[in-house]
């Protein structure tokens, strides 16, 4: 089997190393962000498990952009981190790193559009309360050349529909501040909600969730082919209320998001918090996990009817993989899971952070 130093080698002396695509570097599927003992990395992982690359990270990461085209990744560090790494995974080397603005910081989430020529990033405009979105151009080597308001307050994880520049923002309605560390400064004005925008910054529709529902924190996104999008939720308020974890929304059609949940047992095992989310390969099937609850709850995904279960301490990223779904953990396990049999694939001595980000 070719090793990735092997590889690296022959790319560097055919002079294409700057030029590698995805599937020049062996196709990695997913990204993640990991430590190992005292150091942070982000990896790049194939659809079984495997580490196909890693490369050191100046603090905690939490999610990161892929190039749609070139072997080029985004990085960015966990809120309220102040840094994004771009990086050449053909290389290992960093093209640039990026530091939000003054009064600014990062969430963890960017996404690029859709020829790869800018990198949007959600941003907290801390001293005005308000989300903005950042906008960075590649052409000018990451210059920051805008940005936009998110279109509410907290935004968190970001996406692009299919076959368009059409983005999706959750504004997950917490308030921060850096001086206060990661404390919420507005719960009894909170509000999450979906905005769509384009890359003019035009908001489009803002979906919100029922009043009573207020202090669900909408967070991370997965999206369908057909646009559909899933949406997994952190509740901020009483734990025993046990509000819905995981939505369904499908953009511009103007209609309230499928709210899903199990019965009550399983779903009070979540402890108020889904950390990730994924649609199954066919789009057949939605999981959110919980690694508070060590949990993932799988639904189906036309009608977010409750349909089975797997127990997982400390489980967070989730993607699809043929015939189920991939996951890692803080343990360092990664398992494939189908219904509802699981899957050792390996267990490294690292611990993964939340998100497996498809490339």
């Amino acid at each position: 089997m070719t090793t990735r130093r092997g590889f690296l080698a022959g790319l560097l002396a055919s002079g294409l190393a700057g030029q590698a695509s995805w599937a020049d570097l062996g196709a990695p599927k997913f990204l993640a962000a990991a430590k190992k003992g005292e150091t942070y990395l982000i990896c790049g992982l194939s659809e079984a498990g495997e580490t196909l690359f890693s490369v050191p990270m100046p603090g905690r990461g939490h999610g990161a952009a892929a190039h749609p085209e070139k072997a080029e990744i985004v990085a960015l560090a966990r809120r309220p981190g102040t840094f994004a790494e771009v990086i050449d995974v053909a290389t290992g080397q960093r093209k640039a790193e990026l530091t939000s603005p003054a009064g600014r910081h990062f969430v963890g989430h960017g996404v690029f559009s859709s020829d790869g020529t800018l990198l949007l990033t959600p941003e907290n405009d801390f001293d005005a309360g308000r989300g903005v979105i950042g906008v960075w151009d590649r052409r000018q080597g990451y210059k920051r050349v805008g940005e936009f308001a998110s279109g509410g307050v907290g935004p968190h994880d970001m996406l692009r529909l299919p076959g368009s520049d059409l983005f999706v923002v959750a504004n997950g309605g917490i308030e921060t501040h850096p001086d206060a560390g990661r404390a919420t400064l507005n719960l009894a004005t909170m509000r999450a909600n979906l905005a769509l925008v384009d890359l003019s910054g035009a908001l489009l529709e803002v979906t919100e969730l029922d009043i009573d529902l207020r202090l669900n924190s909408i967070r991370h996104m997965a999206v369908r082919p057909d646009g559909l999008v899933g949406f997994a939720m952190q509740w901020q308020g009483n734990p025993t209320d046990n509000p819905p974890l995981l939505g369904l929304y499908q953009p511009g059609q103007g209609m309230a998001p499928i709210l899903g949940q199990a019965d009550e047992e399983l779903h009070a095992a979540m402890k108020g918090y889904a950390g990730s989310i994924a649609f199954s390969g066919d789009g057949s099937q939605v999981a959110i996990s919980s690694p508070r609850g060590g949990m993932v709850q799988v639904f189906d995904a036309q009608t977010g009817a409750f349909l089975w279960h797997v127990d997982e301490p400390d489980v967070c990223g989730l993607n699809a993989v043929p015939g189920g779904f991939l996951a890692t953990a803080g343990t360092g396990r990664i398992t494939r899971f189908a219904d509802p049999e699981v899957t050792l694939l390996r267990r490294d001595a690292l611990a993964w952070d939340n998100h497996l980000v498809t490339v």
